[in-house]
């Protein structure tokens, strides 16, 4: 009984240290934490979209975390690394909290929904599920489902290429709950590879495109400084967001641009 109960107290203190987590370095994108043990101490991997943020000005913000994990959580002698995340479009866990902030902004559950849809879609994820749940719209409480793509539900496949993340946020109505589920394509299992008729299409012409990229080599391309600065600008404005703060403001102004199902519905009456 002794190993199960050190199993389920170190599965305690992860969830704990989750939850810390997840508040502490919000603004950094927050996505998740392995955690092993090893002869000199404890290994902490922190994934995230913004490292700066948690390492802070001159390994500031690191040190505090490490302290605060060995006093608090009982690490010993934690080893804290910071893992930068690729595509945070498609961590479940970093979409589960920007959901949460524009609801929590007061954003309509259902435009920050389909928001969120679209943005992991057009990222290059293979399917996605939101399920929001909770007091939506009254006193009732409901569920809505959302669906866009393939998803596995079960065996195998499902466990390797969904990814999964639960929420919880409080509202003026009540608390709601969001559960995000991302298929992501790089996961496919081999045998079972996708195919669609864009790739095959891109078979046929790659022999006409590669003659095309050998002719466009021998010309030269002279930079001015009009293209110079155009290029600085585009760069300028394509610049991301500092923190996920940031990012939640500058996607509510995006956000006013899309148009509901309600909406839709309106415009045809």
């Amino acid at each position: 009984m002794s190993a199960v109960k050190n199993v389920l107290r170190d599965n305690y203190n992860v969830m704990l240290l989750n939850d810390y987590l997840r508040k502490k370095i919000k603004d950094a994108g927050y996505s998740g934490v392995d955690i092993s043990k090893t002869p000199t101490g404890t290994r902490v991997a922190l994934h995230v979209t913004r490292p700066g943020i948690v390492i802070g000005r001159k390994g500031s913000g690191i040190r505090e975390l490490t302290e605060i994990l060995a006093k608090d959580f009982g690490l010993k002698n934690p080893q804290l690394s910071v893992v930068e995340i690729d595509h945070p479009e498609l961590s479940s866990s970093v979409m589960c909290n920007r959901l949460a902030s524009h609801i929590e902004r007061g954003t309509a559950f259902r435009r920050a929904t389909m928001w969120t849809l679209k943005q992991i879609m057009e990222n290059g994820a293979m399917g996605v599920q939101i399920t929001c749940s909770g007091k939506l719209r009254g006193d009732r409480s409901s569920f809505e489902k959302h669906t866009v793509g393939i998803l596995p539900r079960a065996g195998h496949h499902a466990e390797v290429i969904v990814n999964e993340d639960i929420v919880h946020v409080k509202t003026p109505m009540g608390l709601i709950g969001i559960r995000i589920r991302i298929a992501r394509k790089d996961k496919v299992v081999p045998e079972f590879e996708l195919k669609d008729m864009a790739t095959i299409k891109q078979k046929n012409v790659a022999p006409k495109v590669e003659e095309k990229e050998e002719a466009e080599e021998e010309k030269e391309i002279v930079i001015t400084e009009e293209i110079a600065e155009a290029i600085v600008a585009k760069e300028l404005e394509q610049k991301k967001p500092r923190t996920e703060t940031e990012q939640i403001l500058f996607e509510a102004e995006q956000m006013k641009s899309l148009e509901t199902l309600e909406e839709v519905e309106e415009k045809l009456k």
